[in-house]
């Protein structure tokens, strides 16, 4: 069973100037407890309406990774393998798609994989491999496609305004 968030204990680190997010962030323990608490209902959940005698087969141990960093997790399994968690599901690494979004947001204005990965282990203390990121742009490939082949009109309209700004001056006065 997992200790309990001290709040506590959070508020004085807090105090002390300690950050919420990052490496060793005050959040990440109430992230984790809260998401195993999550996990737990599920399968309670699973294991009372499976029509099968089933019951709990231990936890699997995977680190998931978050906007407020990472932790290891707990995820509950069954003897019959049939339990699909929801909130993670299996083999699934991040708690929620919000670090896909800022890997796609810095890619599209223009920083590298390398930038990426320095800024992402900078802000969060998570390690994101190449790899990772490589394949979280590759979701954009089919969208930047649709956009270079989409069907253009024949006819834009351009207005071209051209303008000379002079300082002048007058009776020692300079009007603009």
């Amino acid at each position: 069973m997992t200790q309990s968030f001290d709040f506590e204990q959070a508020l004085k680190a807090l105090q002390a100037g300690k950050n919420l997010t990052g490496k060793e962030g005050i959040l990440s323990p109430l992230i984790k407890q809260l998401t195993e608490a999550a996990l737990n209902a599920e399968i309670e959940q699973h294991l009372e309406q499976d029509k099968q005698p089933n019951r709990r087969n231990g936890t699997s141990q995977k680190t998931v990774k978050h906007a407020s960093g990472s932790f290891e997790l707990d995820a509950p399994r069954d003897r019959q393998s049939t339990f699909e968690p929801q909130l993670i599901k299996k083999h699934q690494t991040t708690l929620t798609d919000e670090m896909d979004r800022q890997i796609l947001s810095m890619f599209s204005m223009g920083m590298n994989y390398r930038n990426i990965h320095q800024h992402v282990e900078d802000m969060y203390g998570i390690n994101v491999s190449i790899g990772t990121i490589n394949s979280v742009t590759d979701k954009l490939l089919p969208e930047l496609k649709a956009w270079q082949q989409r069907p253009l009109d024949s006819h834009y309209p351009i207005i071209w305004l051209d303008a000379i700004h002079y300082k002048v001056k007058e009776e020692g006065r300079l009007y603009q």
